[in-house]
């Protein structure tokens, strides 16, 4: 009689979890790292995962997690969640570590949730001293659609060093064609186009090191500044979810918030729940002994059986 019980209560498990779990879907688990970066909320690796306003601009694909903009797609290097910032490399982009010539520039998105760090420092190489609009008395370029930073006369001494480094001192361009403008001011288009401002490469730092007249040792790339929301303020349902052991995402046409689990399941508020209930499925005896599982349902069990 007892197997039999037992039996039946193996059949019923499932409905007595549609019962207490109406929010529970099976989904494909949310990765807590892409490649040796540690994801966290405000991004994901994949769909569903993360914030839906980051998903389109932040993927992972085969381990590398990378920024997408209409310019293209760039490495990102390092998250400061604690700063909220993300460090970018551009392939194209030259350095002192190697020169890459021609580069298209780099823009952001308009809607894109990202904004330029005070940090970033960015110069234009070999600019046409005669025809390009940024060493014009006006500051309009060539289609007088948008501004044109022009170039900061502070910035004299980043054009000496960058030019003395070997990968760039070997195109024997003349001090005349860098062009360095900080802080960063790409005008409504959010972006610089090197075709439109007749420069044939540039270079982008965001710290010195401590040595700001060795440019083998600044730190090349692009910070971005992130936001959660207007407020700026951490979710507290994603608090509560991570603190459980959960990733973050969304769900349904509306992208509701959901906990994405270690075992692939999404729950509406935390895993607590969902890792008791685990745990009491695997304490289940098939034939003898004590059931020990969680309390509600086991109590659910015992009246209807």
């Amino acid at each position: 009689m007892k197997l039999k019980h037992y039996s039946f209560l193996a059949l019923l498990l499932p409905l007595i979890s549609l019962i207490f779990l109406p929010s529970l879907v099976s989904s494909q688990a949310c990765q807590r790292a892409c490649g040796n970066l540690l994801m966290k909320y405000p991004f994901g690796t994949g769909i569903g995962c993360g914030d839906p306003r980051f998903q389109q601009y932040v993927t992972c694909d085969q381990q590398t997690l990378s920024l997408t903009t209409h310019t293209g797609s760039y490495p990102i290097t390092n998250i400061d969640y604690s700063n909220q910032v993300i460090y970018i490399s551009d392939p194209s982009m030259s350095t002192c570590g190697g020169c890459s010539q021609p580069s298209k520039g780099f823009g952001l998105d308009w809607d894109a949730p990202f904004s330029f760090t005070d940090d970033n420092v960015f110069t234009l190489l070999d600019c046409s001293t005669t025809s390009s609009p940024i060493f014009r008395s006006n500051s309009y370029n060539v289609d007088n659609s948008s501004a044109v930073p022009l170039c900061d006369k502070q910035g004299a001494p980043v054009c000496s060093y960058l030019y003395s480094c070997r990968a760039i001192s070997m195109l024997n361009l003349p001090i005349s064609t860098c062009c360095v403008y900080t802080p960063v001011d790409l005008g409504p288009s959010f972006e610089f186009n090197l075709q439109k401002l007749q420069c044939s490469s540039y270079s982008a730092f965001y710290s010195f090191s401590g040595q700001e007249s060795n440019p083998d040792n600044w730190k090349y790339g692009i910070s971005l500044k992130y936001k959660f929301n207007v407020n700026n303020d951490y979710p507290k349902s994603c608090t509560d979810c991570e603190k459980s052991g959960g990733v973050c995402g969304y769900t349904g046409i509306y992208n509701s918030f959901i906990c994405n689990c270690l075992n692939g399941v999404n729950t509406t508020s935390t895993c607590y729940f969902v890792s008791s209930f685990n745990n009491g499925l695997r304490l289940l005896p098939l034939q003898t002994g004590t059931l020990l599982m969680y309390p509600l349902v086991w109590i659910l069990a015992m009246v209807l059986l």
